[in-house]
């Protein structure tokens, strides 16, 4: 097919992709779990244990155990137990799907 000039959408997401993206995106909508991958990725070892985000965040444990449940569940963070403890780390390969996912395809100028 010819075009009579550049392609509007060349280097969008395709349906798959749009799939697989959305649940992550719905799970860092929520302004709860979206300060809870902030927080972990401003930890000082890139991880902290659950209960260090109960007071920050103003919530009980049982509060920030299904918001981390729901960000395990998109891939977002990783969970690694210490004796009784959880300590949650963001997965920095994921946010980075999001963000080549969003990023506008380099289309050459053309005149």
């Amino acid at each position: 097919m010819e075009y009579c000039c550049t392609p509007l959408f060349d280097g969008v997401l395709d349906t798959e992709s749009a799939s697989e993206m959305a649940p992550v995106l719905a799970a860092l909508a929520d302004p709860v779990r979206l300060r809870i991958v902030s927080m972990l990725a401003a930890a000082p070892d890139g991880a902290a244990c659950g209960c260090d985000l109960e007071q920050p965040l103003g919530l009980a444990q049982p509060t920030v155990s299904h918001h981390l449940k729901i960000l395990r569940e998109a891939g977002v963070v990783v969970g690694e137990r210490k004796g009784r403890w959880v300590f949650y780390r963001v997965v920095p390969e994921r946010l980075e799907e999001l963000r080549e996912a969003l990023a506008p395809a380099v289309v050459p100028a053309s005149i």
